[in-house]
Parts: C-alpha cells; structure tokens; sequence
C-alpha cells in the first residue's frame, strides 16, 4: 500500500508544480493512458454529478487531524484542478471549489487511470472520491480512489501564483479572475453577502421590499443624463431609469408607509474608478420621518454591515483609518464651504462674490448658475475629498434639491445630507418635499433648464405631481450607492473591482483558436 505519510511536498507550497504531464512520459504512453480513460468514462464530461462536499465543509469537519491520519471515511469532491505535482508513482494536486481549496492524494498504485489523470490540464473539472487523510507533513487531503473529468478547460489557465497579471483582462475574463485572484473573489463574495445582509436590516425594520419599472416614460429622480431607448409597439421613447424614487414615493402615497428597493440603475455618464453607467443603488422611504431619522439609520446600518462582514467598526481606507461606529460627525454644507474660503458664505451671498470666489479656487461653473450651484461647487472642489472620518454634510441649497422639502428654520436651504466617507459619497437623503404646488414649481424650473441645454435636468412629472396632490405625509427617503459601499468595506481603489463585470469598451476581436502546444503557465518560483 503506498504510505500516506509521504515526504513529498503538497501542491500548495511555492515549491510545487504547475499541472502538466508526467515528463518522464512519452508522447505514445499519455495517448494510450488517454484513450484507457475515454473507454472507461473517465473523461466522459457526464450530466451531471451528485453527492459533493464543499472544500469549506471538509476542512470544517477534518481540519483538525493529527499529521498522518487515516480516517477510513470516504467523501466525494468536486472543481478545477488548479496545482499538481507528479512524481514518480506519487501524484499530489489542489482541488479549489467555491468554498475554498483540498488537496488530492493520488498513489499510483490505487489510482485508475493514473497517467490519464497525470495528464489533466489545468483548470479542468474533475469529480474525485476517496478516503479523508492527512499526510505526514499535516496536510489535510482527499486520496483519489476514483475520479471523473467534468469539464475540460481547452484554454491554457493561468496557475495560482501568478493568476491574471494584467487588469483589464482580470476584468474581461472575470470567469477566469474569481479563479486565480483570491482578493477579488472574497470582495465580490463580501458583496453578495452585504446585500443580504441589507434587506434582513430593513425588514427587522418592518419594510417592505419592491421593485418599481426600470423603463421610465420620462427621466427623473435625480439629476443625470439618462440612457435613451425606443418602445417599437407603442412607438414611444423611453429612458432607463436613473433612480427610482418617484415611483417609490408614489407607493408612500398609496399607503406603503415603509418600503425599499435594491436594484440597478442607469446613467448615461463618464467612467473613473468611482462611476460606471450602471450600478446598484438602495433606496429607502419612511413615513412620519425627517432628515434626522435617516442619519441614524444610515449609521446604524453601516456599523452594523461592518461589524458582521468584518468583525469591527474600525476599517482601513489607504492611509486612513476609519472609525464607523455611530455617532458621525454632522456640519452644515455652507459653514464648511465658509471655512475653506475664509469667510462666511451661502445662498444669500452676492452671486457675483461667489463667482469671484469660484475664479480664484480655479472652480468652473456655467452662466446660468445661481447662488445654490455655485456654493455646491465650490464645496464639491474644496472640502468633500478632505472629509476623512464619516460626515454627515446637511443643509444643501434648494437650487440644487428639486425634490427636497424646504428647510423649518433656514430659508434657502433643504433638510437634505450626504454622507462623506474617506472623501467619497457615500449616500444621499433627504426629507422630501410634499407640497405639490412647490414641487410643480421646481420641476418646471428644471425644465426650463433643460430647454436651455442642461442634460442632467429633470422634466415636469404630471403623474407625480398628481400623486401628491392625493397627500404625501411627512416622509425622509434614502439613497446608498451599493458599489461604493462596497469599496468602503473592502478597501478598493476601484469600483470595477466590486463589480463582477463592469462596462469595458468591447475588444476589436476575440482569438477562439485553442492552440494546444500553449504551456499551461509557468511553474510557481522557488
């Protein structure tokens, strides 16, 4: 019997081989053991393959074996064969599933088709049954007494140490990347998880999810220029959305006192690190709330997916270490602008000492743009990107807050905050506006900047208007930019990073020649 207390060093040590035949076969031995494994099967790709074990399962139950250990209990496991190294009559390999990584333990002597299997390519499916055990070194492994290849990986895939070295392809070949790049499968794995999370924190909240329509007849929301589509059988344009909160406050109206929506959102944009066209978006809306409800909440829920993603409210952002246990910071958006120009401003400033302002910290801004716009510029190029620790920026001009309710105590200004992380916005909220006669107000002087040439501008909702006309009560809504969150959480640099695939320009052509003499990659460094 071969001793499974072999010497020999395991797959996932740097010292070990990327998969390939044994070298010391010849061309004519791989092609018979080849042609012994098609006739039993082996290499069969079958329909389907049943009784697995999670990786994550088997190191749950057998993580803690003594160096040496045959357990007698036999399991079957399954996933891309991702290292090997044959020596001799000795095979070892990492199998790497979606729950993590076993190795497989393959004497010669007990494993059928042996050189069949010492010829697997890396990154084939393979489907493996055999005895729990450990080696002499400690090494928790799977011995192989049968096995099957479920799927035959054409293309030469990068091994382990190496993985994907150029970005652009790790997010083109993103099936490829989640592979070999572990940092990017546990971010986007974090993410899954963070938006679960979400929805069980609003529905403890006693929220109701919905989903609202992503072609809109007309775009509004928010202030972004829209993607624009045609409807052929009703000969009628229409718009993807770019957020989803009319309809959302329409619901409020109907007696939906609670609801939320997690879901895609379009905008017809530039892309940076921070923007991509599409992307996630939470909306929240309560009745008989304000602005200040909202904050709490916002802080709650972040500290709360910090705590249970990453068992701390204290995370790394770069340089920067941040703290998101509640309370945050609040500050009036125009006493942050006053301090950065050294002196008091707002929306009752002369608008030409705001322009003046604006020239002399380099700030650009249009003709059009009133005492609101402008004091948002200039906070926009002088204080967000200095905001470090989580800020709560309030009091926004109403210029710029078409669907904001007025502020009680400041005129100018709405009861509206973003939340400003690591110098990143991270959300936006408000208490939103119910007077319908103010809101008709505000969406015609949006149109008549969008007459004027402002793409971003939103038109006049009739439908909407209508709706509160019908009585909206006291209500605050909630926007998080899921990707950003995202970011927050995992320290990324780029949103492409916890996207699974993000908008790329499409490549000129794609090669599908599979060139078989290709190497399977280079061997792990010593």
């Amino acid at each position: 019997m071969t001793d499974p207390n072999s010497d020999s060093p395991t797959p996932d040590s740097p010292t070990a081989e990327a998969a390939g035949p044994d070298p010391a076969a010849t061309e004519a031995s791989v092609t018979e053991a080849t042609e012994n494994a098609e006739a039993s099967g082996r290499l069969a790709q079958p329909y389907s393959f049943e009784g697995v074990t999670p990786s994550e399962d088997v190191r749950a139950r057998w993580g803690d074996l003594e160096p040496g250990t045959e357990t007698g209990e036999t399991i079957t496991v399954a996933g891309r064969l991702m290292l090997r190294r044959i020596q001799g009559k000795l095979g070892f390999g990492t199998l790497a599933d979606g729950t993590g990584r076993v190795q497989l333990f393959a004497p010669k002597a007990s494993t059928p088709d042996f050189d069949a299997f010492a010829g697997l390519s890396l990154g084939d499916w393979i489907g493996v049954t055999g005895e729990v055990m450990t080696t002499r070194r400690g090494e928790l492994s799977v011995k192989v007494d049968d096995w099957v290849r479920l799927a035959e990986a054409r293309r030469p895939f990068p091994d382990k140490w190496h993985g994907l070295a150029d970005t652009d392809t790790r997010y083109r070949q993103r099936y490829v990347d989640l592979w070999t790049t572990e940092e990017a499968r546990d971010a986007l794995v974090l993410r899954s998880r963070a938006v679960s999370l979400i929805r069980r924190f609003f529905e403890d909240r006693n929220y109701l999810e919905v989903e609202t329509p992503m072609l809109h007849s007309q775009p509004g929301g928010a202030l972004a220029t829209p993607f624009e589509t045609h409807h052929e059988a009703l000969d009628l344009p229409l718009y993807l959305r770019i957020a989803p909160e009319l309809y959302l406050k329409r619901l409020v109206v109907g007696g939906m006192e609670r609801v939320f929506e997690i879901g895609r959102v379009f905008r017809n944009e530039g892309i940076s690190t921070r923007h991509n066209p599409e992307f996630t978006m939470l909306e929240s809306y309560e009745a008989y709330g304000d602005s200040d409800t909202y904050m709490e909440l916002t802080e709650q829920l972040v500290a709360h997916l910090a705590a249970e993603l990453l068992g701390t409210t204290t995370v790394q952002s770069g340089e920067h270490e941040l703290n998101l246990a509640p309370p945050w910071r609040r500050a009036p958006m125009d006493e942050l602008t006053s301090e950065a120009v050294g002196e008091t401003i707002g929306v009752d400033t002369p608008i030409e000492r705001l322009r003046q302002l604006c020239d002399t910290h380099d700030v650009h801004y249009d003709d059009g743009d009133g005492p609101g716009k402008l004091l948002l510029e200039l906070y926009e190029k002088l204080i967000e990107h200095t905001l470090i620790q989580p800020t709560f920026v309030t009091d926004y001009p109403v210029e710029v807050s078409p669907l904001s309710r007025a502020h009680r105590d400041r005129p100018g200004y709405v009861e509206r905050f973003e939340c400003i992380v690591a110098g990143r916005e991270l959300c936006n909220g408000f208490a939103e506006l119910t007077d319908p006669d103010e809101q008709l107000a505000r969406f015609t002087e949006q149109a008549e900047a969008r007459a004027a040439g402002d793409p971003e501008a939103m038109t006049v909702d009739e439908d909407y208007v209508r709706a509160l006309q019908y009585g909206l009560p006291p209500t605050v809504g909630l926007g998080i930019g899921i990707d950003r969150l995202i970011m927050l959480l995992t320290d990324s640099l780029s949103i492409r990073d916890v996207v699974l695939f993000p908008t790329l320009r499409p490549e000129p052509s794609i090669d599908l020649t599979i060139r078989r003499d290709t190497p399977e990659g280079p061997a792990p460094s010593e």
